[in-house]
């Protein structure tokens, strides 16, 4: 819903505009191309993600088997016994955690008969099956009995047809893993996976698991194409990971711990997902954790993308919005030490523990690590206490590498302020700052780090978005006015790069049958995917990020909002690059007076982003409705005049001589 501030604004601007556009003076601005104002951080806009809207299991994690080990707190959760079978075997769930903690459970089919006996997997809100793609499908099987049961495994389509067949024949009474290949012949967005067995006898299995073979640079155990590749075209400087409140869990026995996210998939210890009964509206007791896609794999895929890993730890303190529950910080020691043990994991070389770990799961070279969380959305003097002998012990050991540090859930009030004013005394690297509000929220805070502190601790833009409708309530959406309000902001975080250092949007990834929290970067089904408008701006700003930021001035002022326009510049090497954006429901004419060049070129590259409708969404159907246009611009001398259409983002860049 367009807020009425918005509609005031419209409708004053809107009279304006019946004024003839001959008459209207364009707006004088200086960029002062000479004047160096600061540095712009090679990772100042990233990416965050976080395990919720199934984005992990179910999302990016390509993964198409829910509960492939039976170990949810019902063990046959998303799996399925058709009525004209059940009666053919018993399906005994046995729990041998005094041998394998890890992964405890698996399941025993007991065959009385020859008569088939069929179990079905559900996947997540169904399977995206693609036709003529190839599957590889592997369970670990053992034989109880002398008379063997085989397995036939068939992908079915909505309406229960077979598109796809393979057999599994078990032949060994010792845990043995099987591995088949087989096509699909039809494609179905919502397929599911029917596994029959046959002949009479007993057999267990375990680690049912099926990936399409088309995986990211097509690895075993491998994330989901299209996603990565919106990822990577973000050109992203950091990646954040594994949250968010995931870090935290419900109560700690639940929180993320990265050791257990790392070598064998099948002994990574699934966990609940604390996201899954949050919200009343939209709960997802099936939501739960594989690791599947654990800390090896974001470290690699922050490496694939481009992007500087930001691993974010828990300190000791469960999410403080459930039960609060903290470690006694005498028994802090363990959660410091899987600090230094996660950066040796990350850094460390062969004649390491980790470092050798590393190595032997494949990337010898380490990931180049730079900065580490210390919690994740934590406040008050239980996370300063706890926070002060986290940073103690990793500036003695690791000097090199820059702590990230929490300002609590909000950008203001008491939490925040003391916080703040409490990590700028104990003078911490990097403060964390979040922000959840309005679009009009978003445009008056965009001169927000004109008057910070240069010296003091630089700041991450951690998680932001404009909502439409309110926090949490699952009516926001996507719509152009949030993100035309966010990239207004993120002028105010660019032209102050000396203060910010990195900014990201949250969250990343939405599953639109399976989400929790709205807005969200990315929407995605089993089979398409989409960026929203606000996925553009991040784009366009990371692709246009440029290594200085030099003065945007109108009246010897920033561009902050003045004649409804929001503006800031920057040089990457050889080229200008404006970015002006346009709140209005009006037109407006600029005129951008370069100073300290000898000329600019005749010709400038101008990306436009930009809607009719401030309530306009992308969807499935229609993925890029509101989406960049590229375009030439005329440039005269040392001047570049536009006329910046209502409602849009224009970037504007141009080679300087």
């Amino acid at each position: 819903m367009i807020t009425q501030r918005w509609k005031r604004l419209t409708v004053l601007l809107f009279c304006v505009y019946a004024v003839p556009l001959t008459a209207q003076q364009p707006l004088k601005y200086t960029l002062k191309a000479n004047e160096i104002k600061a540095s712009v951080s090679p990772q100042m806009w990233g990416i965050f993600f976080e395990d919720i809207n199934f984005s992990a299991d179910g999302g990016i994690y390509a993964e198409l088997v829910k509960n492939r080990s039976f170990e949810f707190y019902t063990p046959l959760m998303g799996w399925h016994q058709p009525a004209a079978t059940a009666g053919n075997a018993q399906v005994l769930i046995i729990n041998r955690a005094g041998t394998n903690q890890q992964n405890p459970r698996y399941a025993r089919i007991t065959k009385m008969s020859d008569k088939d006996f069929v179990l079905i997997n559900e996947g997540f809100r169904g399977m995206g099956i693609k036709a003529n793609e190839q599957y590889h499908l592997s369970l670990f099987a053992r034989q109880q009995a002398d008379k063997p049961v085989k397995i036939t495994a068939t992908l079915l389509d909505e309406s229960g047809n077979a598109i796809g067949t393979t057999v599994i024949a078990p032949d060994s009474r010792e845990w043995k893993q099987y591995n088949v290949s087989f096509s699909a012949t039809q494609t179905s967005p919502k397929a599911k996976l029917q596994l029959t067995f046959q002949g009479s006898g007993v057999l267990d299995i375990d680690m049912v698991s099926l990936f399409p073979q088309h995986t990211w640079k097509q690895r075993p155990n491998g994330l989901r194409e299209d996603l990565v590749q919106l990822l990577a075209d973000i050109k992203p400087g950091f990646l954040r990971f594994p949250g968010g409140c995931i870090v935290e869990g419900r109560e700690l026995a639940t929180r993320y711990q990265w050791k257990k996210t790392i070598g064998d998939p099948g002994q990574r210890e699934v966990s609940v997902n604390r996201w899954n009964t949050e919200f009343a509206h939209r709960s997802t007791p099936d939501y739960y954790q594989s690791f599947g896609l654990g800390f090896y794999e974001y470290f690699q895929l922050a490496e694939d993308i481009g992007a500087s890993p930001l691993p974010i730890l828990n300190c000791g303190m469960a999410c403080q919005y459930n039960t609060g529950e903290v470690v006694p910080v005498t028994e802090i020691d363990p959660y410091i030490q899987d600090a230094l043990d996660l950066i040796e994991f990350a850094n460390g070389d062969a004649s390491t523990t980790w470092g050798a770990l590393r190595a032997k799961l494949g990337h010898p070279a380490p990931f180049n690590l730079k900065m580490l969380g210390v919690g994740n959305e934590q406040w008050g003097p239980e996370y300063i206490e706890r926070y002060t002998l986290f940073a103690k012990a990793l500036r003695e050991k690791h000097p090199e590498i820059k702590l990230v540090n929490s300002l609590g859930p909000n950008p203001d009030g008491d939490k925040f302020n003391f916080l703040n004013d409490t990590l700028r005394k104990l003078q911490a690297d990097i403060l964390d700052e979040h922000y959840y509000s309005s679009p009009d929220w978003f445009l008056r805070n965009a001169g927000r780090y004109d008057s910070y502190d240069r010296n003091g601790p630089k700041i991450f833009a951690g998680e932001y978005a404009a909502h439409s409708k309110g926090i949490g309530n699952g009516d926001n959406k996507n719509i152009w006015q949030s993100a035309l309000a966010e990239a207004a902001f993120m002028t105010g975080l660019e032209r102050n790069a000396d203060v910010v250092v990195m900014a990201s949007y949250a969250p990343l990834l939405a599953h639109v049958d399976a989400w929790q929290w709205t807005p969200d970067l990315i929407w995605f089904d089993n089979l398409r995917s989409y960026g929203t408008p606000n996925y553009y701006v991040q784009k366009l700003f990371a692709n246009n990020k440029g290594t200085s930021v030099v003065p945007l001035l109108k009246d010897n002022q920033p561009v902050t909002g003045q004649d409804s326009v929001y503006a800031s510049a920057v040089v990457d090497n050889n080229e200008l690059v404006v970015k002006m954006i346009n709140v209005s429901a009006k037109p407006v004419a600029v005129d951008v007076a370069v100073s300290g060049v000898k000329g600019l070129a005749k010709t400038a590259q101008l990306t436009v982003l930009r809607s009719d409708n401030l309530a306009e969404v992308n969807s499935l159907d229609d993925p890029k409705k509101i989406s960049p246009e590229e375009k030439v611009l005329p440039v005269k001398g040392r001047s570049i005049a536009a006329t910046i259409a209502p409602w849009s983002v224009y970037v504007v860049r141009v080679a300087r001589q």
